[in-house]
């Protein structure tokens, strides 16, 4: 494809994305699709010779577009908000058209410095200290495992130059809580730690926040036991209730004992451009590391998630690595990002955060985060001031965890098996048709259903409608 070819089907594609961002709201939420369907619409052998341009965004609308489930769609109220802002989406074509290499400063200075700037600029913006150094990975499962990395090393010793975790003579252990996300145990799992050290700490039965005093007795426990405990992973916005762990309290048990305290932020950190939701990572400056994804609730298209650390040193350490082919006259004098994650090579992420921030700016996204918490809190109410529903947690932002009770022929609320049946028949109704699509979810062993509120173009509107739906499907 030569430039000219490229500028005639690049018009024609952006057309085709602004048109297609305008008729989301009239396409089904849910994928209507089957498991396979998608596969099978597609030849089975590789193409032969080229085809037109034309051919390739018939398919795109014919067998792709069936095949997504809308998550810009303003009756998603599904897993979290995943916004892709159009003002990002220019960042990241403007990313992929300029097909940087970003494997070291001298590859592409740019890319290096921009990068330093953004994640600067959302340093200043969420209220961090000057001590914090960011840099951008593509989701923040991916951070959290740096972060795992990086306390196993400190508990070690470094114990990556020499025999590893298996020349060790005690255990390291991790501690965080059942309302974790699953990467947390995922990421312990890839740095080395196995299922059987992580310890998932009691949580406040109310607001399912960990809790201090049991996170103490479990270290103590793990000390006398002979065991090391290297991490703790603290939830801020955990991902099934939006649970608020106690940052502060869990980081002084942290420095007591030379914990890596690694925060997890990952939807909830965008609410701390609000300068009125920063309690709630109260005790934030005592941690080691941070991640918070914008290409959730902010709104910056996926892959963009931040990865903040305090001590730079021990994350290049760790991280490091300084073949030949890769040294120039700048190392010492700049950054090299190949040296603070896994990946060598790297996209031109911060362009996505560059374009959103300028062209938008953070006052519309404070004002888009306020009306998501004022509509979250307006369906809350709704909940708890009507017969046969229940508000299971509190919101603390934008997730309404929700149950209905019916009542069976002899007047007894349904319980047990028959409730969690009756829970998962209503919500799969809703998802089927299309019409809204919401997360059910294990809480307490019993299913209840998530309904996260934060697509760029939901409004109240669009809640009352869910509300409506959700009391007429309850009622079949």
């Amino acid at each position: 494809m030569t430039p000219e070819e490229f500028r005639r089907a690049g018009h024609e594609l952006i057309d085709w994305i602004a048109d297609y961002r305008q008729r989301i709201p009239d396409l089904p939420v849910r994928a209507q699709v089957e498991p396979g369907q998608v596969r099978r619409s597609l030849p089975a052998l590789p193409p032969e010779e080229p085809v037109s341009f034309s051919a390739v965004m018939a398919d795109l609308d014919q067998l792709i577009v069936p095949g997504v489930t809308q998550v810009q769609h303003p009756m998603h109220f599904g897993w979290f908000p995943s916004n892709a802002s159009l003002a990002s989406v220019l960042g990241d074509i403007a990313s992929s058209g300029m097909g940087t290499l970003g494997i070291s400063w001298e590859s592409c200075p740019a890319l290096t410095e921009v990068e330093e700037v953004v994640c600067d600029w959302l340093r200043q913006l969420t209220g961090l200290s000057e001590h914090w150094h960011g840099t951008i990975h593509d989701t923040a499962s991916t951070a959290c495992v740096t972060a795992m990395i990086l306390a196993r090393e400190r508990a070690s010793d470094m114990s990556k130059n020499q025999g590893g975790l298996q020349a060790l003579g005690k255990p390291l252990v991790v501690y965080s809580t059942s309302q974790a996300h699953s990467s947390i145990a995922k990421a312990v799992q890839l740095a080395g730690f196995g299922n059987d050290n992580l310890r998932l700490i009691e949580e406040d039965p109310k607001d399912r926040a960990m809790s201090p005093a049991a996170l103490a007795r479990a270290i103590k426990d793990d000390l006398a036991a002979g065991r090391i405990p290297a991490g703790i992973v603290c939830s801020v916005g955990a991902t099934g209730t939006t649970a608020m762990d106690p940052v502060e309290d869990i980081a002084i048990i942290a420095s007591q004992h030379n914990i890596w305290l690694h925060v997890d932020a990952a939807m909830a950190g965008s609410a701390m451009l609000l300068p009125e939701c920063r309690h709630l990572w109260q005790g934030v400056e005592q941690a080691d590391s941070v991640a918070w994804n914008p290409h959730k609730w902010m709104g910056t298209i996926l892959d963009t998630a931040l990865f903040y650390v305090r001590d730079v040193e021990h994350l290049e350490r760790v991280m490091s690595t300084n073949p030949a082919y890769l040294r120039s006259t700048a190392d010492g004098q700049v950054t090299q990002y190949r040296d603070w994650g896994i990946p060598l090579g790297r996209r031109f992420r911060a362009l996505k955060l560059w374009f959103h921030l300028r062209l938008d700016g953070p006052d519309a996204i404070r004002a888009r985060l306020r009306r998501d918490i004022d509509n979250a809190q307006w369906l809350a109410r709704q909940i708890e001031a009507t017969a046969g529903w229940e508000l299971l947690a509190p919101v603390a932002l934008q997730t309404v965890c929700i149950r209905h009770t019916p009542k069976d022929a002899a007047g007894n609320a349904l319980a047990g098996d028959a409730l969690d049946q009756h829970t998962l028949n209503w919500v799969e109704r809703i998802n089927a048709s299309g019409a809204a699509f919401m997360s059910p979810s294990l809480l307490d062993g019993r299913w209840m259903v998530r309904i996260s509120v934060g697509v760029e173009d939901s409004t109240r509107e669009h809640l009352a409608r869910l509300w409506e739906l959700l009391q007429q499907e309850v009622a079949r």
